[in-house]
């Protein structure tokens, strides 16, 4: 037997489950996680992908429509340690910062700022600039870096 919802109760169920939906889109892990996370970044970004393979890591750099290039550099162990970015339009930094998103949320300067903003936690170092249409920036998680990288090398 169908019985049906009130309509109260159908919007609320609907409106529960396109939060379900918008949330777990937002949950890939790029910084701090695994190469499939590579994967789902540039599906997410709808981005061209090729990998640059160095001796102490390999970098990912995917190219949005918008013209951003976003770089996500990642250890031996498979493990995103640092991204990078170069474009017109900064990148969605809640899909680039993945799980350490709130971390720079937290850490964000509350007033805004002009000029480079950098920002150094013991977990999270984030440096970010430039002007309109030539923005770039960086993050890493300082113990994830690989010993034989220099941190200068996340660009």
């Amino acid at each position: 037997m169908f019985r049906a919802f009130p309509r109260r109760n159908l919007l609320q169920h609907a409106s529960f489950l396109a939060a379900v939906f918008v949330l777990s889109g937002c949950a890939f892990a790029s910084l701090g996680g695994d190469l499939s996370s590579v994967q789902d970044d540039q599906a997410h970004m709808r981005a061209q992908r090729r990998v640059i393979q160095s001796t102490a890591y390999s970098i990912h750099e995917m190219q949005v429509d918008t013209g951003t290039t976003v770089r996500e550099f990642v250890s031996p162990q498979g493990k995103v340690f640092g991204v990078s970015w170069q474009g017109p339009v900064r990148p969605d930094l809640q899909q680039v910062l993945g799980s350490y998103y709130q971390e720079f949320v937290r850490a964000a300067p509350t007033r805004r700022v002009r000029g480079p903003v950098t920002i150094e936690t013991p977990n999270l170092v984030i440096q970010s600039g430039g002007h309109m249409r030539a923005l770039t920036g960086r993050a890493y998680v300082p113990a994830m870096v690989p010993s034989t990288v220099k941190t200068e090398e996340i660009k």
